[in-house]
Order: C-alpha cells, then sequence, then structure tokens
C-alpha cells in the first residue's frame, strides 16, 4: 500500500464528508493505493455516524472510536499502529490541511529520501491570540530540539516513512513534538514544506490558549530531559548534587577560617550558628546530598526499567550457519582432493559424530543428505 492518511477527529461531523471526497480524489487522480484512518477522539455529535456511512460506501476508510475524549496524542499513536502504508500522511479533519499536497509530500518522502516532512503553514487566517503564541512556541522548540529548519512543529500536516511512526511513541500531549522525537529516535532526514492553509469552514477551533502555551513548553523541557538524561540520571543528578555539597562545604570552611583568624588576632566575631551565611550552606550542602541521592535513585529505577537495553536496530547481517552434514555431502567430496583433504574430512566427521564414519548412515542425527 502506497499511503495511510491518519485523520484525528473531533465534533468534525460536517466537514468529514467533503474532506473523504477530496482525498479520494487526489488518491484516484495519482493513481495512489491507500487507506484513510478516522479517530474519532470521543466526539459528542454524529462524527462516528458519518464515518460509518463512508466506510459502508468505500472500503479504504478505516475507522477507530475512543470511549472519551483523550486527546490528539493517543489518537495518533491509534492511527499509527493501525496504518500500513509507506507513507504516512497526517492531518486535521477542518478542512484547514490541503489533500492537493499529498502528493508532493509522498514525493519528498519516496524520492527525495526524506524520513520525516513537516508542513509549513506560511500564511495562516488564524487569530492572533493563536498565531503569536505559536511563533514563541516554535522559536523555543528549534532551540531546544537543534532542528533549525523547522519553522511550524506543531503543524497538523505531516508525512512520515513508515518506519517512523512504528519506531516512536507518542503519548500525553508529545504530538507537538514528533520531529524531536524522530530525531531521538534515530530518523535526523527532516525537511519542511511550505503548504497551503485555509480558514476553518465549519465548527470552531479546538486551540487551548495560553493553557496549552505553557503546557507545551513544560511537555518541550520534559522530553529534552529524557532524551538527554532518561537512561543516566546520575549524571544530571550527581553532578548537580556533587557540584552543591562542594559549595556548601567550601562556604563552611570559609566560615571557619573567618572565625578562628579573628580569634587569633584578636577581633570581634560572631557565633558561626548566628551568621546567616552558615545556614544557607548548610542548606547547599543538605540540597545536595539529596540531588546525589535522587540520581543513585534514579539509576536504580533505570537499572531495572524493562526497556533499558531496547535500541532500534535499522539492518542487521547474520551469519547463516551451515548444517554439519552438507559439510561431508557426497556432491561436495568428488570436488575434493582425495590424497590432501581425505585424512581432516575423517578427522573432522569424526569429531562431529560420536560415531565411525561407517556407522554413521544407520544414525538418524548424522544422516548424511545429498539434495541442495
Amino acid at each position: 500500500m502506497d499511503i495511510s492518511v491518519v485523520i484525528p477527529l473531533y465534533n468534525e461531523e460536517e466537514s468529514l464528508p467533503e474532506l473523504f471526497a477530496w482525498i479520494q480524489r487526489v488518491m484516484d487522480a495519482n493513481h495512489f493505493s491507500y487507506e484513510v484512518i478516522f479517530v474519532n477522539d470521543g466526539s459528542t455529535d454524529h462524527s462516528w455516524q458519518v464515518i460509518e456511512k463512508l466506510r459502508s460506501e468505500s472500503d479504504n476508510v478505516k475507522g477507530i472510536k475512543f470511549r472519551r475524549n483523550y486527546g490528539k496524542s493517543p489518537a495518533l499513536y491509534c492511527g499509527f499502529e493501525k496504518a500500513q502504508g509507506d507513507v504516512v500522511i497526517t492531518m486535521d479533519a477542518d478542512l484547514q490541511d490541503s489533500p492537493d499536497e499529498i502528493p508532493e509530500l509522498y514525493r519528498m518522502i519516496t524520492e527525495d529520501g526524506y524520513d520525516l516532512v513537516s508542513g509549513y503553514k506560511q500564511k495562516r487566517y488564524d487569530p492572533l491570540s493563536k498565531t503569536i503564541p505559536t511563533k514563541l512556541f516554535n522559536a523555543t522548540a528549534r532551540a531546544v530540539s537543534g532542528i533549525k529548519n523547522l519553522h511550524d512543529f506543531n503543524c497538523g500536516l505531516k508525512a512520515y516513512r513508515r518506519d517512523v511512526v512504528k519506531n516512536i511513541e507518542v503519548y500525553g500531549e508529545m504530538h507537538r513534538y514528533i520531529p524531536y522525537l524522530a530525531k531521538n529516535a534515530g530518523f535526523p532526514k527532516i525537511a519542511e514544506k511550505v503548504v497551503h492553509h485555509q480558514a476553518r469552514k465549519f465548527g470552531k477551533t479546538k486551540f487551548g490558549g495560553l493553557n496549552r502555551f505553557f503546557n507545551g513548553y513544560l511537555d518541550l523541557i520534559t522530553l529534552w530531559f529524557l532524551s538527554k538524561f532518561g537512561i543516566k540520571p546520575m549524571h544530571f543528578f550527581g553532578f548537580m548534587g556533587s557540584l552543591m555539597f562542594i559549595l556548601g562545604f567550601i562556604s563552611v570552611i570559609i566560615i571557619g577560617a573567618n572565625k578562628l583568624y579573628a580569634l587569633s588576632h584578636g577581633l570581634p566575631y560572631i557565633l558561626i550558628t548566628d551568621s546567616p551565611y552558615f545556614y544557607l550552606a548548610l542548606t547547599l550542602m543538605i540540597l545536595g546530598t539529596q540531588l546525589f541521592l535522587a540520581g543513585f535513585i534514579g539509576e536504580l529505577i533505570a537499572r531495572n526499567a524493562p526497556e533499558r537495553n531496547n535500541y532500534k536496530i535499522e539492518k542487521e547481517f547474520k551469519k547463516e550457519e551451515t548444517p554439519s552434514h552438507y559439510l561431508i555431502a557426497p556432491d561436495y567430496r568428488k570436488h575434493l582432493d582425495a590424497k590432501l583433504w581425505g585424512k581432516r574430512l575423517s578427522a573432522y566427521h569424526q569429531f562431529l559424530c560420536p560415531f565411525r564414519l561407517s556407522g554413521c548412515r544407520n544414525t538418524p542425527s548424522c544422516e548424511i543428505q545429498s539434495s541442495f
């Protein structure tokens, strides 16, 4: 199958028939074999009934219905699991993403060799309350992820090589950072394509406002931390704990040395416990110890994690083991020089079989096969 189109949706009953007709028209014009996977994320309208009707009209339609609203990331996760196409396309169901972009996205994956192509809605028809936070968010995401060529991480219109969606786990609200997840999974060939953006035709926007904006930053920090220190937490907590403990310890020594200096020179002094710097130094030492212990606990958890040695292997060469009876097959013996190899073959055969060469024929485990 050429293309799988994954469409998460929530209360989009008006746009679904027009969207599928548009996708169908594009696919047929380009002679693609395809499937369209609608993921109904707990819609409260008649979206699922519309999907069922579309399914009755076309076998290319597949559907997943959640019992309640889980969010876009779980919807994409389930859609990715079902996808069978060589190229997986994701788009929103609100008709703001144009299916006319699909052929070029498919070409960039199959011919240009990209792992992921993200759409870039250079000209948007969204309100300022959505566009300004989006620009700030994307600038931060570029700086943290190191993917400098993307201007719109959260664009719903994306194309993936099938291996990408099968090797990443989209959870929580991490759909905003799928390019970052792909990069961490070993798929660095990420490109961007300027796509056409249309104004919403039906319904209303599901944009979460400032709450979603701040949650996005927290998710970005979490993803960065897990990618850097997820399997080696001691490198972070141990370093920070050691640094704070050493600073606190040096501060205590300095406070004590100042008092000793004052005593030896008859200068006025105060008790160490009366100095606020002593308590600051003590606090640094306590926090440093706690961070260091947190690193130990993190290492214990990481050591016992069931997926600690789950590595993404792209290709592997395996040496095929040749059965021992093939090595001494009659057809192979004909090509051997009896004068040079007769004794070696006899010794090797005795090593492989607990019986003598003459008695080996009656032993099933050492039976010589002549077919090749």
